[in-house]
């Protein structure tokens, strides 16, 4: 018994090389560097509806832009974006929105208006929903991608009937996420 213990242990120990070797060729191609960059940034712990981020690569330079909420998140964003390998410079150009109390109720009111009905609420699903909703001095800017017109439109429709809002910009796109 011992012996075919042995064995096995043995056979066990002289495969394993050989199935780390298979697991890490069998996986996809390697990402390319904007694949690597959208990566980090959706992976952000403070990043979310409120937020919205976007960046361009040229070369090995990453250029960010978009609004975030949190002052951390835009330091945040520049820093693990520097630490990709091939990434040589950093642009942030990220705006941190004002603090405001009227506008995080604005936020609030968008969130619920938008998401709470007319079957909308399907982008508020996950760890980062496909519509962001973004506002500065009570001004509203929806960002992100949503399945058809019809849902651009409601989305549109909802976000202009909330109560204290100065304007709504509709920049949702039509497609897939």
């Amino acid at each position: 018994m011992r012996r075919i213990s042995g064995l096995v242990l043995a056979g066990a120990l002289l495969a394993a090389p050989l199935l780390v070797q298979a697991a890490g060729s069998s996986g996809s191609a390697p990402r390319s560097l904007e694949q690597r960059v959208r990566h980090e940034l959706v992976m952000l712990p403070y990043y979310n509806v409120f937020d919205s981020l976007s960046f361009q690569v040229d070369g090995s330079r990453v250029v960010l832009t978009g609004e975030v909420t949190w002052p951390a998140l835009k330091s945040d964003a520049g820093n693990v974006v520097r630490r990709i390998p091939g990434v040589t410079e950093v642009a942030n150009n990220i705006e941190v929105l004002p603090l405001s109390p009227f506008d995080n109720r604005v936020r609030l009111a968008e969130y619920r208006a938008i998401f709470g009905r007319d079957g909308l609420g399907r982008y508020s699903m996950g760890a980062l929903p496909s519509i962001h909703i973004i506002v500065k001095n009570g001004h509203v800017t929806l960002e992100g991608v949503v399945d058809n017109q019809m849902d651009r439109n409601l989305a549109g429709i909802h976000a202009n009937g909330v109560v204290g809002v100065f304007s709504v910009t509709n920049n949702l796109r039509v497609g897939k996420a």
